[in-house]
């Protein structure tokens, strides 16, 4: 009834995972292989292989940067060259007056001329100059173009870069004399000039008229005021003659002395000095015909009274206010002119000659 138990059969295949015998003439198998060990030396091993492989691709990458590099800035340097080429020749050789080219002027410290150790800045020149040309262009229609306006163009050259190297000579005795002008007397002058309405009644005015006549900005006219003031303060400094006259004059006026006889006798204003230094008109207060240190002192004085001595910038003026008639002042004046700059300027000039670099 019961059946003998058989022992259980096996696959052949199977039989190989129980009992492995090499075959020497067989193939070895991943198994058969030694597996290497990891390390820190197998490591370093393979990693100076896979560099070695990389160096070849990123050296030519290196040299291609390295071309690069020197392309560009061989570009560079021979557009700054270009540039610079561009600008010499058009400022020195060709002379423009253009807006770009002052713009460049104002960026570039580029010189005009030379007085000993100081540099001219070429900036000036064309600040001084620009705006003539732009007064003739635009409010005298001059054709710079002709015969004519190119001569006149070549005469302001002229007395351009003269102005521009006399007032450096004034800048070197005002740095001499420790002159100096403040800002609060530039705000003095042109709060002046805005109370007697020559510059227009309200700011929008003033800075469309400096536009039109002259291509002005406020801060150009303030460098001008600024010019005006330190040239006026250096020359009545040099013509100490004019100034002790002056003063003498003043206080001869105050010890008692006629003021009619002493305008006779010492003023320099043909058309006042034998009418005893009276004014042949009467005057208001923005009257076109007198300097404005004129009308302003003038303004501060009563009937009979005398003013001190007035820096007109070109000379000294001593006002005296004979009274009012309708609405309007009658006065007197005694003027006392400086001598011309140039003149006191020559020996500096004979002692430090000034070398210009542009033909004029």
């Amino acid at each position: 009834m019961f059946r003998k138990k058989q022992k259980p059969q096996h696959l052949p295949q199977d039989h190989r995972f129980l009992s492995h015998k090499p075959n020497s003439g067989a193939p070895a198998t991943v198994s058969d292989e030694v597996i290497p060990r990891i390390t820190n030396e197998t490591i370093e091993v393979h990693r100076d292989e896979v560099l070695r492989g990389a160096r070849k691709f990123i050296y030519p990458l290196q040299h291609s940067k390295h071309k690069i590099v020197i392309f560009s800035v061989t570009i560079i340097v021979a557009a700054i060259i270009g540039f610079m080429s561009y600008v010499t020749l058009g400022l020195y050789r060709w002379q423009y007056t253009s807006d770009f080219m002052y713009q460049i002027t104002k960026v570039l410290p580029l010189p005009v001329a030379r007085i000993g150790g100081t540099f001219v800045a070429y900036e000036n020149y064309l600040f001084e100059l620009r705006h003539y040309i732009h007064y003739f262009d635009t409010q005298q229609d001059v054709d710079f173009a002709s015969a004519q306006g190119r001569a006149q163009l070549a005469e302001q050259r002229k007395k351009s870069i003269e102005s521009v190297v006399n007032y450096a000579y004034v800048k070197k005795i005002a740095r001499q004399k420790n002159i100096t002008v403040s800002a609060k007397e530039v705000d003095a002058q042109v709060a002046m000039l805005r109370s007697q309405n020559k510059l227009g009644s309200d700011n929008k005015v003033f800075e469309n008229i400096l536009k039109d006549y002259w291509g002005w900005s406020i801060g150009d006219f303030r460098r001008s005021i600024e010019q005006e003031i330190l040239t006026s303060k250096v020359l009545q400094a040099l013509d100490v003659k004019t100034k002790t006259t002056a003063d003498d004059v003043l206080a001869q006026i105050k010890a008692g002395k006629d003021f009619a006889a002493l305008a006779k006798q010492y003023s320099n204003d043909p058309a006042t000095k034998d009418r005893g230094g009276e004014i042949g008109f009467l005057i208001t207060k923005n009257d076109q015909n007198l300097p404005s240190q004129t009308l302003d002192a003038l303004s501060k004085l009563k009937a009979g009274e005398v003013s001190g001595v007035i820096n007109l910038g070109y000379g000294l003026e001593i006002i005296k206010n004979l009274g009012d008639q309708d609405g309007k002042t009658k006065a007197a004046i005694i003027v006392l002119t400086f001598k011309d700059i140039s003149y006191y300027l020559n020996d500096y000039k004979d002692k430090q000659k000034a070398q210009v670099f542009i033909k004029a």
